[in-house]
């Protein structure tokens, strides 16, 4: 397999930190703006370009827009390590002291899919290096959510399927079937909701998920080791401006339990005629919608 390209336009930085060398993509000047990919078989920066390909071309001097890609993804550390919860809030941590250095002021953060989980936790532990939160089709809302309430740090992992994982035989055996080009776009239409997924991810995918040392946190992913059970009550005490916008085809949009967010003064949920990447099927509906919120929230543009 080819070399992986780089997933943005944009000069792409490395940072080590808690979570070892992540690979983070920087364009503009101005407030900071972090926009953090899903964990999936095939996640990467990428997955975020409509946003940051907005703020890069449209609000060069008044944003600095970070995309990073997670550890075991994209150009970052991909070794052989436990993958787990705190490992990617440790990341957003490192992240925030490397924006830190350069930006006096509080993020803006946007985070898709089970990132949003990690995103919240960070503000929850740390609100005043936050401005407002994005979580874009997030998961810890769908039915049965709200019994999401165990203890401090327990996960949804599956013992058995981890214990099959762990075997080096079914390791590569599983993670070949997950990364074939026609299983990737499988899940991609099934995130889309619909055949139309874009081309240029699907690529990106295939590339991204055959470089060395890509099955690694994949197949964390697959365990459940990286789901919350206590994720709903992180959610419940955010006391900062939120914006939960969410796809309503596809395998993602399941959102019968955001009457609670609704009901709350600092949430906002807005549903999309689309998949659950909302902004690659209408980018300008949902960068409209979203700059009304930072707008809202006293953050602006």
């Amino acid at each position: 397999m080819e070399p992986l390209p780089p997933a943005l336009d944009a000069e792409r930085r490395e940072y080590s930190g808690r979570a070892g060398r992540i690979a983070c993509y920087v364009a503009g000047s101005g407030r900071p703006l972090l926009l953090i990919h899903s964990i999936n078989a095939a996640g990467s920066a990428y997955e975020i370009k409509p946003v940051f390909d907005h703020f890069r071309d449209h609000f060069r001097d008044s944003r600095t827009v970070f995309a990073p890609d997670l550890p075991g993804f994209g150009a970052s550390d991909r070794s052989s390590r436990a993958y787990t919860v705190q490992l990617y809030v440790d990341a957003i941590r490192d992240l925030l002291d490397e924006i830190g250095r350069d930006h006096d002021q509080p993020v803006d953060a946007l985070a898709l899919s089970l990132s949003a989980e990690f995103l919240a936790r960070a503000a929850r532990d740390e609100p005043s290096r936050f401005r407002t939160l994005a979580l874009v089709t997030p998961t810890g809302f769908n039915r049965g959510a709200d019994r999401l309430r165990a203890a401090e740090g327990s996960t949804r992992e599956m013992r058995l399927l981890s214990a099959v994982i762990n075997v080096p035989w079914w390791r590569r055996g599983l993670y070949g079937l997950l990364v074939r080009p026609g299983t990737i776009r499988y899940f991609l239409r099934r995130t889309w909701g619909s055949d139309a997924i874009d081309e240029g991810l699907a690529r990106y995918c295939d590339l991204a998920t055959h470089q060395p040392g890509a099955e690694h946190a994949p197949l964390a992913f697959l365990s459940g080791r990286l789901f919350s059970r206590d994720i709903r009550k992180v959610y419940e005490t955010l006391e900062l401006p939120v914006w939960l916008p969410h796809g309503t085809r596809g395998d993602f949009s399941d959102f019968r339990e955001s009457g609670w967010a609704r009901a709350r003064d600092n949430w906002q949920v807005q549903p999309f005629d689309s998949g659950a990447l909302p902004y690659f099927e209408h980018r300008d509906a949902f960068i409209a919608a979203y700059t009304g919120f930072l707008e809202q929230a006293g953050s602006g543009t």
